[in-house]
């Protein structure tokens, strides 16, 4: 820890472990295969400035994003890459998507249009990304029956005369390719490639198709097309327990660290926390650190929680509370104040890991990687 992190717990991001994972995913997918690196929700907590000038120093010259004020922040900071603002944008904010540059995505003739006036307003070109819902269910034409086909490609045709307004693509997500049944991902990429030929077909330039996500970019090579969109293996952890680690090397990107700030020695019968969940059965040495589930600790995992500290497990004694917790270090020789415990990560042999948390609280990695980067201060090294 330093001084410039004002408080004794932190995130700690290892960068040369970032760039280990992007080096990973361009060896997996094929040369020329455009990378769109996912740095949404300040990329997935790992900070988003920090990860973009890593891609950057990478050749990876697209960033993926999921608001205006995310692509903003890139902008502010020098970023001139390309910014896919990968969200449906309503019509009313459709000036800052031209004034800023970014690439769009949409799917409808009303929101195309709006996007079309405010680069024609602007003097300015503009291209979006065209979202077709393959399965997913949440953004993008359907395209299940011939009147739902034929009615997004007329208004496809529509779309590509409007003027200052250019179809960069097409573009659709996964909902099931982390899992080790393929049969719905390739019913979904039926579903992209009959409409993609369909559009075509009728005079549609799709120049760009991007399906891919991680764990597409692990194990369905058949959707990598022309742009692939790496997540959460950017950062270390893979999709999901389905997938063979053995496609990708990766290594994890955020380690949580805190300093002991108090340690007292209570008596058998002593209670921990809120709702003296915890109660000593000997003789204890109960340690609090300065970190709770504002800071993405989550308080379900109270129960069965356990951190580092100098090279022991321990387990969390009580429940988490908001901005701090407590630690039973009985068993841990010579323990004091200031000791660093790890609260997610390893020290060579223990290890706890983002999925470990996850699955005790029922939940999944990229919440707990996002809930840890939110308010914790960040070591960059």
């Amino acid at each position: 820890m330093t001084r410039e992190t004002l408080r004794p717990a932190w995130v700690e991001i290892d960068l040369a472990n970032l760039s280990h994972n992007i080096r990973g995913i361009q060896g997996k997918v094929a040369p020329g295969t455009s990378i769109i690196g996912i740095i949404k929700a300040d990329a997935y907590g790992h900070g988003a400035l920090k990860v973009a000038k890593v891609l950057r120093t990478h050749g990876i010259k697209s960033f993926g994003v999921a608001t205006i004020s995310e692509g903003m922040a890139l902008r502010t900071a020098g970023f001139n890459e390309e910014i896919v603002i990968l969200g449906l944008v309503p019509n009313q904010y459709t000036e800052e998507i031209i004034k800023n540059g970014f690439t769009a995505v949409t799917c409808s003739l009303e929101n195309a249009r709006a996007l079309s006036s405010a680069a024609l307003k602007a003097g300015r070109a503009a291209e979006t990304f065209i979202a077709l819902d393959t399965g997913m269910g949440r953004i993008g034409y359907l395209s299940e029956n011939e009147k739902e086909l034929d009615t997004a490609i007329k208004e496809l045709q529509e779309i590509q005369r409007l003027p200052n307004l250019q179809i960069k693509g097409l573009f659709s997500h996964m909902s099931t390719a982390d899992e080790a049944d393929k049969s719905f991902s390739k019913k979904q990429e039926q579903r992209f490639g009959d409409f993609y030929k369909a559009a075509v077909a009728k005079g549609i330039r799709l120049s760009m198709r991007t399906f891919a996500n991680s764990a597409c970019i692990m194990e369905m090579p058949s959707v990598h097309f022309e742009a692939v969109r790496p997540g959460i293996v950017l950062y270390g952890c893979y999709p999901s327990e389905q997938v063979d680690p053995a496609e990708l090397d990766i290594k994890p990107v955020m380690t949580v660290r805190a300093e002991i700030v108090h340690l007292k020695e209570v008596p058998s019968g002593f209670s921990v926390s809120y709702g003296r969940k915890f109660i000593t059965e000997r003789a204890s040495r109960i340690a609090t650190i300065n970190l709770g589930y504002a800071d993405g600790y989550p308080r379900a995992w109270s129960k069965t929680g356990q951190a580092i500290v100098n090279g022991c497990m321990v387990p969390v004694a009580g429940n988490i509370c908001m901005d701090q917790c407590m630690l039973d270090v009985t068993d841990v020789p010579d323990v004091k104040v200031g000791d660093q415990v790890i609260v997610m990560g390893s020290d060579g042999i223990n290890k706890i890991l983002a999925e470990d948390i996850a699955k005790a609280v029922g939940t999944i990695n990229y919440e707990i990687l996002c809930g840890f980067g939110q308010r914790l201060p960040k070591i960059y090294k």
